[in-house]
């Protein structure tokens, strides 16, 4: 079973890595991902073995708080209202913030003043500044301190609480910093009392430029500032979501006793009728019964057109009537409409881990331990080189906050984040962080012929009347025939007809003749519709040229022969029609060096026909879809990492085996479930879009992962004085504070550049 759970109490990295190890520790759970830009945690365990209650006591044992998320109510349901989104989340944490950063600023601001006018000469009363001024200076400064240091309280209260258990975060850096630098302050302001209590006014001098109080101030305010511009970069990240979810209407009209009632959305149950108008937004998904409309469906397809709806049509919730009048039947209310859906497969895919953050899992689980050692260490060589006390002490605390954890834990999932909204609102719903992953390393692209690179449905493309014989007489022919015929090429040839207006006749003795076509007496006159051997068997006079014949299969087309009375009267081709854009489709996937192979269960002679219309690099016919499995599986032998494009259910093993499964939007449900992408236009260059987003994703992945690994590596040796002896580099503790809160703000606005992407076209 997959349980989701909200967190709470989570800092950094090695948070999250500490609730996993925490949750994967426990017997009967298989997997655990801890998501921590979204505060939350996916668990997939044995609900025989551990209950989700025993999961969450297990956090919050580790210092953390877990909450499982209540299981969903049946899509038959009004849909409920829906609990606060991860944007609405990161707002509120950027507000709480927000007011901590202004109060701090509030008194570490005039507290930074005092200090630096002191050394700087700037203009300070006598009391504060000038001679035997030691002690009113030093208890002003605490008295400043002190009231920045109980508003940032909880990054004491979860640093040295997370300390005691035994798993240090980012709060255990920065408590341990600041703290140090208040403690030596209080023990340097005891000094200048004494000093002034036994007249030494040189002690009491000395001791007050060693007070830190305002170094302390300082690096709590700057980490809140970064903090806070983290949370609002946060917030952005989730906006994709959040603007998913703002697309469900607010309100409905429904028919109801006669009339017409404006409900809540929330309301509309299984069964209502509702009244959509022009410019209104379709509040349920469900089937037009009466009326018709243009619906722009944009929000969740990206198609820009509107699609005209009639009754039968199929319409979805969140789009927008934009022309026309048409009453409703609802049958997908709540979580069980496409808009609930798309929303759950892009949280579900920012939930989970990308193999590339692996990596930086094992190292955030082992670093703020090795960063405290590092600070220790530091502290203990430059008091053995003969330094003093309060210069040790400062390389030390600089070490402590110009570490930065929290860059590792954001580079992957922000980036995740990002790129699935991006997907999500160019039609491209991808359902895991590691299907995102693997896209980007394709080789070949199996495409399924039928319905993914042509139309799906046959029409007619050629009407060739044989010498001597009225179209008319074709037509009145064929459609009589096949009229009574349930063949998709039958259906084919009366839809036609139908659209030409051809008046229906009359047929007696109808038949199927296996394999070979229809025959019956139209008007009186014995006929035959069917393939050219059933004209031959049947002595038909005039036979179809054989050029005729050869020239049709060349192009793709199902030549159906047509004869009235032992003559030929001609053929009327048909074929499943090549999609406008599958050859540009094609076109693209091969300038990113993607190989096309297309499968199908076709004869060879027309696969090849529409591979050479549509440019792919070969062809596979006569597949049946055990085959089509077979081949993905050859494929991968060969070292190739193999995604799969299908629509039908005859798709769905070769979805589930290829390394990635695109499934057309418009396909069957069975295509979509095994798919690791769902393409939700139809549309053959959404592949191609999708391949170049995970390639832009994971770009931006390992710059994110690059960036918080070099940062780390070059900014702790400079904080423990590395190149201090060589160069006089060094680093004070609030530049270190600044520099920390900076490298987390960089991670997450590089990802943020993602939200420029915009599939090629």
């Amino acid at each position: 079973m997959k349980t989701r759970f909200e967190v709470t109490g989570m800092a950094c990295a090695a948070c999250s890595a500490r609730v996993q190890r925490t949750v994967e520790k426990l017997p009967g759970v298989r997997s655990c991902a801890v998501n921590l830009l979204k505060n939350d945690m996916t668990a997939d365990y044995d609900e025989a073995v551990v209950t989700a209650e025993q999961i969450a006591a297990a956090v919050t044992a580790a210092g953390y708080g877990a909450t499982p998320e209540a299981p969903p109510k049946p899509a038959e349901t009004p849909r409920e209202e829906s609990a606060p989104t991860p944007a609405e989340r990161a707002r509120e944490a950027f507000r709480g913030l927000l007011r901590r950063f202004v109060w701090s600023v509030v008194f570490a601001a005039p507290l930074f003043y005092l200090s630096m006018g002191r050394m700087m000469g700037w203009p300070l009363p006598d009391c504060l500044a000038g001679a035997g001024s030691a002690g009113v200076y030093a208890l002003t400064a605490f008295l400043l301190a002190a009231p920045v240091a109980v508003i940032n309280g909880r990054t004491f209260r979860v640093g040295f609480g997370t300390l005691l258990r035994g798993a240090p975060n980012m709060d255990s850096l920065v408590a341990l910093g600041a703290g140090a630098s208040l403690v030596y302050g209080v023990c340097a302001l005891y000094g200048i009392a004494w000093a002034l209590g036994v007249d030494d006014g040189a002690t009491a001098k000395r001791l007050a430029g060693e007070l830190y109080f305002d170094g302390a101030a300082m690096i709590l305010t700057l980490i809140t500032l970064g903090k806070c511009l983290e949370a609002r970069a946060k917030g952005r990240t989730t906006a994709a979501l959040g603007a998913l979810a703002a697309l469900a209407p607010k309100t409905a009209r429904v028919r109801r006793g006669g009339a017409e009632v404006e409900i809540p959305a929330a309301e509309v149950a299984v069964g209502d009728v509702l009244i959509i108008k022009a410019g209104e937004q379709v509040p349920a998904d469900g089937t037009v019964i009466e009326g018709a409309g243009a619906v722009d469906e944009s929000a969740l397809t990206g198609e820009s057109l509107p699609v005209d709806k009639a009754p039968g049509d199929r319409v979805i919730g969140a789009t927008v009537n934009r022309s026309g009048w048409f009453a409703m039947r609802a049958e997908q209310v709540g979580r069980g409409t496409a808009l609930a859906q798309i929303i759950r497969l892009v949280d579900e895919a920012t939930s989970s881990k990308a193999p590339i953050a692996k990596l930086a899992d094992r190292v955030a689980g082992v670093f703020v331990p090795a960063v405290i050692v590092v600070a220790a260490v530091t502290c203990v060589v430059w008091l053995a080189c003969g330094a003093g006390l309060a210069f040790a002490l400062t390389m030390a605390v600089s070490v402590l906050v110009v570490s930065c954890p929290c860059a590792l834990g954001l580079a992957t999932p922000t980036a995740i984040m990002v790129g699935t909204g991006r997907g999500a609102a160019n039609g491209i719903l991808i359902k895991s962080a590691e299907a995102l992953e693997t896209a980007h390393g394709i080789d070949v692209a199996v495409l399924d012929k039928t319905g993914t690179v042509t139309q799906g449905k046959p029409t007619v493309t050629d009407v060739l009347p044989a010498p001597g014989v009225d179209e008319a007489r074709l037509w009145q022919v064929a459609a009589a025939l096949e009229r009574r015929s349930e063949h998709p090429l039958a259906q084919a040839v009366t839809e036609e007809a139908a659209r030409r207006g051809v008046a229906e006749s009359p047929v007696e003795d109808f038949g199927q003749v296996p394999g070979r076509g229809l025959r019956g007496k139209v008007a009186g006159v014995p006929c035959l519709a069917g393939n050219p051997a059933l004209l031959a068997e049947n002595n038909v006079y005039g036979a179809v040229p054989e050029e005729t014949l050869t020239r049709l299969a060349e192009a793709g087309k199902t030549p159906l022969c047509f004869a009235a009375d032992g003559a030929w009267l001609g053929v009327i081709a048909v074929a499943d029609a090549v999609k406008p854009t599958s050859a540009e489709a094609i076109a693209a996937l091969r300038r990113m060096g993607v190989e096309t192979v297309m499968l199908t269960g076709d004869n060879r002679r027309t696969a090849e026909a529409i591979r050479a219309q549509v440019g792919a690099d070969r062809v596979i016919a006569e597949a049946l879809p055990q085959d089509k499995e077979r081949e993905i599986r050859e494929l991968q032998a060969q070292g190739k990492t193999v995604a799969m494009v299908g629509d039908g259910v005859n798709d769905a093993p070769a979805l589930a085996r290829a390394d990635v499964g695109i499934a057309i939007g418009a396909g069957t449900d069975v295509a979509i479930e095994s798919a690791d992408i769902v393409l939700m236009r139809g549309d053959l260059r959404d592949v191609a879009a999708a391949i170049a987003l995970s390639r832009a994703t994971l770009r931006n992945i390992k710059e994110n992962l690059f960036w918080a690994f070099f940062y780390n590596a070059i900014g702790i040796p400079v904080a423990a004085g590395c190149f201090y002896a060589a160069f006089g580099l060094r680093l004070s503790p609030m530049l270190a504070a600044l520099a920390m809160s900076l490298s987390s703000v960089f991670v997450v606005s590089n990802a943020l550049r993602l939200r420029r992407w915009r599939p090629a076209r």
